[in-house]
């Protein structure tokens, strides 16, 4: 294997190139930059490629062989040898390999929240649609893209959103993203920077909690109720700006009532506030009537709407949209006039047919009986082999459910593994990890079987109480 080598020459100095070029592979060869066995460019090559004499090269060759690091065969090329001990210096920090992390294995009932049901997916219409975008005659889908997405897809979703969620607004108020990540990304930096405080559900969706912090926020959290987040809190946070998930809080699983939401529209306007509504799991509610989304109810239009096709859809397809208020469109095409979109405009197109066709409705309503059912299957599989013993919190709507135990957690998911089980902590989702309490654990079961739910809950309990 040869490699391309691209050292720094400074021709400024008295050292002579050759030493130069010696120092640089000798160092590298030390340091496992080169490995034993590489072939060395060859002479002219390298000559060429750094735009030094062929002597430069041929000298600075000839000391790495004289000095062991290297040889030269006729025909074959100049080798790296071995050495003997790694000469890394004391304290220097390479990369010759990352510190590899022990993988662990796979359960077979994997409780994994954000799997979905593959099963039941429609792949041979979403080929078809694959298929027709890539017939289509527009030379658009094999560039870059509108840079707030696909119109046809924007439109489809501004139809979507009105029928499924109240939602009214313009294609002209809908930015297609990469995913929710990507979004509340696009919106650190399109929103006021004064303050850079985000006053976040404690617990939350830790990665949104990350993208906050790296655009150099200060996340303030806020404690929840038993019917969602602590309005007295938020108050005394002075915050101007809140990410929450209303329809089905992350990860509790509380849906926010009608009139917590209006007080918390009244919070925003009062303040001057903006409120970031996740509308995510939003399709999949178990308990009692619809409750429209935060957006549907906010007249002064102080609420961005986030929606994602990663749980009603395919996680892989990497599409996301926010819906802004009037006002910030024209802000956005003003600061991100220069970007791209950063969702594949063939996906973008695939998706619009998918929605146009009617698909994705009859995808929405048929996921949601599957869901349902698995659903039903997981809380009677809890209750039949565990009785009193758990208690279930957030039930109600969602892919998954948190079951407290009045036991430790560390113990209880090391007992599950050793049966084959993998249940997960909520540690990760609390702003300060220490304050999560260590009786809870997280069961997804999308992705999952109704047996294997079932036999899975079993296996449980035989982990915890047999």
């Amino acid at each position: 294997m040869m490699i391309e080598l691209t050292p720094f020459l400074n021709k400024t100095v008295r050292t002579p190139l050759y030493i130069q070029l010696y120092q640089y592979i000798k160092k590298e060869i030390e340091e496992g930059g080169i490995p034993p066995g590489t072939l060395l460019p060859s002479i002219r090559y390298l000559s060429r490629h750094l735009h030094i004499s062929k002597n430069t090269v041929e000298s600075a060759y000839q000391q790495l062989t004289a000095e062991g690091y290297t040889e030269s065969k006729p025909r074959s090329g100049i080798k790296v040898l071995p050495l003997e001990k790694p000469l890394v210096p004391s304290g220097h920090f390479t990369y010759p390999e990352r510190q590899k992390r022990e993988e662990e294995p796979a359960r077979r009932y994997d409780f994994q929240y954000g799997d979905i049901d593959l099963d039941h997916f429609p792949f041979k219409t979403w080929k078809k649609c694959l298929q027709d975008a890539m017939n289509s005659d527009s030379p658009d889908l094999f560039l870059y893209g509108d840079r707030q997405g696909d119109k046809g897809l924007r439109a489809e979703l501004a139809k979507y959103l009105f029928q499924a969620r109240g939602v009214r607004c313009s294609l002209e108020q809908i930015v297609v993203c990469s995913g929710t990540q990507s979004a509340v990304s696009l919106l650190c930096q399109l929103l006021p920077s004064n303050g850079r405080v985000v006053a976040a559900e404690n617990p939350g969706y830790d990665g949104v909690h990350s993208v906050f912090l790296n655009h150099g926020y200060t996340i303030r959290p806020i404690g929840l109720e038993p019917d969602g987040i602590d309005l007295s809190q938020l108050a005394e946070s002075r915050a101007k700006l809140a990410y929450i998930t209303p329809s089905h809080q992350f990860p509790y699983g509380m849906v926010l009532p009608i009139q917590k939401r209006l007080k918390l529209l009244k919070w925003a306007d009062q303040n001057d506030a903006y409120i970031i509504e996740d509308d995510y799991d939003s399709e999949f509610r178990y308990q009692g009537q619809p409750i429209p989304s935060l957006k549907a109810l906010d007249t002064k239009e102080n609420v961005i709407y986030l929606g994602t096709f990663s749980k009603c859809f395919l996680p892989s397809a990497r599409l996301s949209y926010i819906v802004l208020p009037e006002r910030l469109t024209e802000q956005f095409c003003e600061r991100f006039g220069r970007y791209s979109q950063s969702s594949s405009p063939m996906i973008q197109r695939a998706m619009y047919l998918f929605m146009k066709e009617g698909f994705f409705e009859r995808h929405i309503r048929k996921m949601k009986k599957v869901y349902q059912e698995k659903h039903q299957t997981l809380i009677s599989a809890i209750e039949k082999h565990f009785g009193h013993e758990v208690n279930i919190i957030g039930e109600k709507a969602g892919l998954h459910i948190l079951m407290e135990i009045r036991r430790d957690i560390k113990d209880l998911i090391s007992k599950a593994e050793k049966h084959d089980v993998k249940v997960y902590p909520v540690s990760d989702f609390w702003i300060d990890p220490n304050e999560s309490p260590s009786s809870i654990v997280m069961a997804g079961f999308g992705g999952l079987s109704e047996q294997d739910i079932e036999e899975g809950v079993k296996r449980l309990y035989q982990a915890w109480f047999a």
